[in-house]
Protein backbone atom coordinates (compact mmCIF):
# COMPACT_ATOMS: atom_id res chain seq x y z
CA UNK A 1 0.00 0.00 0.00
CA UNK A 2 1.53 3.67 -0.76
CA UNK A 3 0.59 5.72 2.51
CA UNK A 4 2.16 8.88 0.76
CA UNK A 5 -0.37 11.51 -0.24
CA UNK A 6 0.79 12.05 -4.03
CA UNK A 7 0.83 15.32 -5.53
CA UNK A 8 -1.75 16.85 -8.48
CA UNK A 9 1.40 17.68 -11.22
CA UNK A 10 -0.92 21.08 -12.30
CA UNK A 11 -1.68 22.94 -8.64
CA UNK A 12 1.30 20.99 -6.38
CA UNK A 13 -2.14 20.54 -4.20
CA UNK A 14 -1.67 16.88 -1.73
CA UNK A 15 -3.98 13.94 -3.17
CA UNK A 16 -5.06 10.91 -1.78
CA UNK A 17 -3.04 7.80 -1.53
CA UNK A 18 -3.20 5.95 -4.65
CA UNK A 19 -3.76 2.18 -3.94
CA UNK A 20 -5.37 -0.78 -6.02
CA UNK A 21 -8.60 -1.42 -6.32
CA UNK A 22 -9.18 -3.94 -3.50
CA UNK A 23 -7.24 -2.33 -0.72
CA UNK A 24 -9.28 1.02 -1.59
CA UNK A 25 -12.70 -1.39 -1.71
CA UNK A 26 -11.29 -2.97 1.85
CA UNK A 27 -10.91 0.47 3.49
CA UNK A 28 -14.52 2.07 1.87
CA UNK A 29 -16.06 -0.88 3.33
CA UNK A 30 -14.62 -0.39 7.21
CA UNK A 31 -15.82 3.10 6.47
CA UNK A 32 -19.50 1.89 5.51
CA UNK A 33 -19.99 0.29 8.75
CA UNK A 34 -19.43 3.68 10.63
CA UNK A 35 -21.64 5.40 8.08
CA UNK A 36 -24.29 2.72 8.72
CA UNK A 37 -24.04 3.20 12.27
CA UNK A 38 -24.52 6.93 11.82
CA UNK A 39 -27.58 6.81 9.63
CA UNK A 40 -29.18 4.71 12.82
CA UNK A 41 -28.12 7.01 14.66
CA UNK A 42 -29.13 9.64 13.24
CA UNK A 43 -33.00 7.84 12.67
CA UNK A 44 -33.02 7.43 16.80
CA UNK A 45 -32.42 11.21 17.08
CA UNK A 46 -35.22 11.53 14.05
CA UNK A 47 -37.77 9.08 16.38
CA UNK A 48 -37.11 11.41 19.30
CA UNK A 49 -37.64 14.42 17.47
CA UNK A 50 -41.24 12.82 16.79
CA UNK A 51 -41.78 12.40 20.39
CA UNK A 52 -41.04 16.19 21.71
CA UNK A 53 -43.87 18.02 23.52
CA UNK A 54 -45.30 20.93 21.47
CA UNK A 55 -46.38 24.56 22.34
CA UNK A 56 -48.91 26.74 21.48
CA UNK A 57 -48.09 30.30 19.69
CA UNK A 58 -50.84 32.47 18.49
CA UNK A 59 -52.08 31.48 15.23
CA UNK A 60 -53.74 34.95 14.72
CA UNK A 61 -49.77 36.18 14.63
CA UNK A 62 -49.70 38.80 11.77
CA UNK A 63 -47.53 38.62 8.72
CA UNK A 64 -47.25 40.45 5.64
CA UNK A 65 -47.41 38.72 2.09
CA UNK A 66 -48.19 39.37 -1.50
CA UNK A 67 -51.96 40.63 -0.39
CA UNK A 68 -51.04 42.89 2.63
CA UNK A 69 -51.26 41.39 6.34
CA UNK A 70 -51.90 37.53 6.59
CA UNK A 71 -51.87 35.26 10.04
CA UNK A 72 -49.85 32.83 10.75
CA UNK A 73 -52.25 30.07 10.11
CA UNK A 74 -52.96 31.64 6.85
CA UNK A 75 -49.50 30.75 5.97
CA UNK A 76 -50.16 26.66 6.28
CA UNK A 77 -51.94 27.28 2.48
CA UNK A 78 -54.40 24.75 4.62
CA UNK A 79 -51.69 21.99 5.33
CA UNK A 80 -51.53 20.42 8.67
CA UNK A 81 -47.64 20.93 9.24
CA UNK A 82 -45.45 24.46 8.09
CA UNK A 83 -41.57 24.63 7.82
CA UNK A 84 -40.66 27.98 8.17
CA UNK A 85 -37.35 29.44 7.48
CA UNK A 86 -36.37 33.20 9.69
CA UNK A 87 -34.29 34.68 6.90
CA UNK A 88 -31.79 37.46 8.57
CA UNK A 89 -32.19 40.47 6.91
CA UNK A 90 -29.92 43.93 6.59
CA UNK A 91 -32.70 46.67 6.07
CA UNK A 92 -31.68 49.49 3.55
CA UNK A 93 -28.49 47.32 2.52
CA UNK A 94 -27.92 46.32 -0.77
CA UNK A 95 -28.34 42.73 -2.36
CA UNK A 96 -24.47 42.52 -2.02
CA UNK A 97 -24.84 42.86 1.81
CA UNK A 98 -27.25 40.78 2.87
CA UNK A 99 -26.89 37.64 4.37
CA UNK A 100 -24.79 35.09 2.06
CA UNK A 101 -25.59 31.87 4.70
CA UNK A 102 -29.39 32.57 4.11
CA UNK A 103 -29.08 32.90 0.48
CA UNK A 104 -27.08 29.88 0.61
CA UNK A 105 -29.57 28.02 2.62
CA UNK A 106 -33.01 29.51 1.37
CA UNK A 107 -31.54 29.35 -2.07
CA UNK A 108 -31.46 25.63 -2.46
CA UNK A 109 -35.29 24.53 -1.24
CA UNK A 110 -36.97 24.30 -4.28
CA UNK A 111 -38.85 21.62 -5.60
CA UNK A 112 -42.06 21.79 -2.87
CA UNK A 113 -44.41 19.05 -4.46
CA UNK A 114 -42.78 16.48 -2.33
CA UNK A 115 -43.10 18.81 0.86
CA UNK A 116 -46.71 19.29 0.05
CA UNK A 117 -47.74 15.66 -0.84
CA UNK A 118 -47.10 14.54 2.77
CA UNK A 119 -49.49 17.81 3.98
CA UNK A 120 -46.33 20.11 4.92
CA UNK A 121 -46.11 23.61 3.78
CA UNK A 122 -42.70 25.45 3.55
CA UNK A 123 -42.58 29.56 3.51
CA UNK A 124 -39.98 31.72 3.87
CA UNK A 125 -40.11 34.25 7.16
CA UNK A 126 -37.79 37.19 6.17
CA UNK A 127 -37.29 39.64 8.99
CA UNK A 128 -37.23 42.30 6.65
CA UNK A 129 -39.85 44.65 5.25
CA UNK A 130 -41.70 42.85 2.99
CA UNK A 131 -41.80 45.37 -0.31
CA UNK A 132 -37.78 45.39 0.05
CA UNK A 133 -37.24 41.54 0.70
CA UNK A 134 -39.35 40.23 -1.94
CA UNK A 135 -37.27 42.05 -4.39
CA UNK A 136 -34.78 40.01 -3.29
CA UNK A 137 -36.48 36.46 -3.54
CA UNK A 138 -37.37 38.00 -6.91
CA UNK A 139 -33.71 38.51 -7.47
CA UNK A 140 -32.75 35.56 -7.18
CA UNK A 141 -35.38 33.08 -8.98
CA UNK A 142 -36.52 32.01 -5.86
CA UNK A 143 -40.73 31.14 -5.85
CA UNK A 144 -40.96 30.08 -2.19
CA UNK A 145 -43.99 31.75 -0.29
CA UNK A 146 -42.21 34.60 0.88
CA UNK A 147 -44.03 36.66 4.07
CA UNK A 148 -42.39 39.38 6.36
CA UNK A 149 -42.33 39.06 10.41
CA UNK A 150 -40.67 42.12 10.84
CA UNK A 151 -42.99 43.38 13.31
CA UNK A 152 -43.58 39.56 14.47
CA UNK A 153 -40.38 37.85 14.85
CA UNK A 154 -39.72 38.68 18.50
CA UNK A 155 -42.90 36.82 19.40
CA UNK A 156 -42.39 34.06 17.04
CA UNK A 157 -38.90 33.35 18.32
CA UNK A 158 -39.84 33.94 22.10
CA UNK A 159 -36.46 33.11 23.93
CA UNK A 160 -34.08 33.36 21.00
CA UNK A 161 -32.20 35.96 18.96
CA UNK A 162 -34.91 37.76 16.53
CA UNK A 163 -32.05 38.82 14.18
CA UNK A 164 -30.41 35.22 13.74
CA UNK A 165 -31.51 32.59 11.24
CA UNK A 166 -33.78 29.91 12.68
CA UNK A 167 -35.54 27.15 10.75
CA UNK A 168 -38.76 26.04 12.96
CA UNK A 169 -41.19 23.67 12.56
CA UNK A 170 -45.27 23.74 13.28
CA UNK A 171 -48.29 22.17 13.37
CA UNK A 172 -51.57 22.94 13.18
CA UNK A 173 -55.00 21.78 14.99
CA UNK A 174 -58.00 23.10 13.47
CA UNK A 175 -57.15 26.94 14.30
CA UNK A 176 -54.69 26.25 16.49
CA UNK A 177 -51.20 26.13 16.43
CA UNK A 178 -47.80 24.59 17.72
CA UNK A 179 -44.70 25.06 17.44
CA UNK A 180 -42.86 21.25 17.48
CA UNK A 181 -39.25 21.99 16.48
CA UNK A 182 -36.91 24.55 16.07
CA UNK A 183 -32.75 24.76 14.88
CA UNK A 184 -30.00 27.39 14.13
CA UNK A 185 -26.53 27.03 13.22
CA UNK A 186 -25.21 24.02 11.61
CA UNK A 187 -28.96 22.83 12.25
CA UNK A 188 -30.18 24.36 8.94
CA UNK A 189 -28.49 22.18 7.22
CA UNK A 190 -31.21 19.94 6.64
CA UNK A 191 -31.80 22.47 3.65
CA UNK A 192 -28.58 22.07 2.24
CA UNK A 193 -27.70 19.43 -0.63
CA UNK A 194 -24.10 20.87 -1.46
CA UNK A 195 -22.66 20.27 2.26
CA UNK A 196 -24.07 16.58 1.90
CA UNK A 197 -22.20 16.40 -1.86
CA UNK A 198 -19.08 17.78 -0.86
CA UNK A 199 -19.00 15.94 2.35
CA UNK A 200 -18.77 13.12 -0.09
CA UNK A 201 -15.43 14.36 -2.12
CA UNK A 202 -11.53 14.08 -1.46
CA UNK A 203 -11.70 17.66 -0.13
CA UNK A 204 -14.95 17.99 1.04
CA UNK A 205 -16.11 21.92 1.93
CA UNK A 206 -12.55 23.25 2.14
CA UNK A 207 -13.61 24.76 5.44
CA UNK A 208 -10.71 25.64 7.94
CA UNK A 209 -12.10 23.55 10.73
CA UNK A 210 -12.60 20.44 8.54
CA UNK A 211 -10.46 17.63 9.83
CA UNK A 212 -8.65 17.21 6.70
CA UNK A 213 -5.16 15.91 5.96
CA UNK A 214 -2.06 18.63 6.45
CA UNK A 215 -2.05 20.48 2.99
CA UNK A 216 -5.46 19.64 1.99
CA UNK A 217 -7.04 22.95 0.04
CA UNK A 218 -8.95 25.26 2.38
CA UNK A 219 -11.08 28.41 0.91
CA UNK A 220 -9.03 30.95 1.64
CA UNK A 221 -11.22 33.60 -0.34
CA UNK A 222 -13.33 35.38 2.59
CA UNK A 223 -14.19 34.09 6.22
CA UNK A 224 -17.69 32.95 4.47
CA UNK A 225 -15.80 30.51 2.78
CA UNK A 226 -18.20 29.45 -0.36
CA UNK A 227 -21.00 31.55 0.64
CA UNK A 228 -19.68 34.74 -0.37
CA UNK A 229 -17.32 35.46 -3.65
CA UNK A 230 -15.88 38.62 -5.00
CA UNK A 231 -17.64 40.37 -2.13
CA UNK A 232 -21.19 39.01 -2.90
CA UNK A 233 -23.04 35.95 -1.62
CA UNK A 234 -21.54 33.21 -4.31
CA UNK A 235 -24.83 32.91 -6.02
CA UNK A 236 -26.10 36.15 -6.70
CA UNK A 237 -23.17 36.11 -9.75
CA UNK A 238 -25.26 34.24 -12.09
CA UNK A 239 -28.15 35.50 -11.64
CA UNK A 240 -26.21 39.45 -12.39
CA UNK A 241 -24.70 37.94 -15.38
CA UNK A 242 -28.06 36.92 -16.91
CA UNK A 243 -28.97 40.46 -16.80
CA UNK A 244 -30.91 40.70 -13.75
CA UNK A 245 -31.69 43.62 -11.32
CA UNK A 246 -30.21 43.27 -7.84
CA UNK A 247 -32.48 47.09 -6.94
CA UNK A 248 -33.84 46.60 -3.65
CA UNK A 249 -36.34 49.77 -3.94
CA UNK A 250 -35.89 52.51 -1.77
CA UNK A 251 -33.67 52.00 1.34
CA UNK A 252 -35.74 51.36 4.74
CA UNK A 253 -34.87 51.47 8.17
Amino acid sequence: MNTRADTAEDTGTPMPPVVDRAVWQAELDALRVREKAHTREGDAIAAARRRLPMVEVAAATPLTGPDGEVTLLDAFEGRRQLIAYFHMWHAGAPAEAQCEGCTYFNGQVRELSHLHANDVTYATFCEGPYEESVRYRDFMGWDVPWYSVRDSAASLLAGRRPDMFHLVCYLRDGGRVFETYWTNGRGVEAMDGSFALLDLTAYGRRETWEDSPAGWPRDRSSDAGPMRTRGRPTSQWPRLEAGRSDDLGPATG
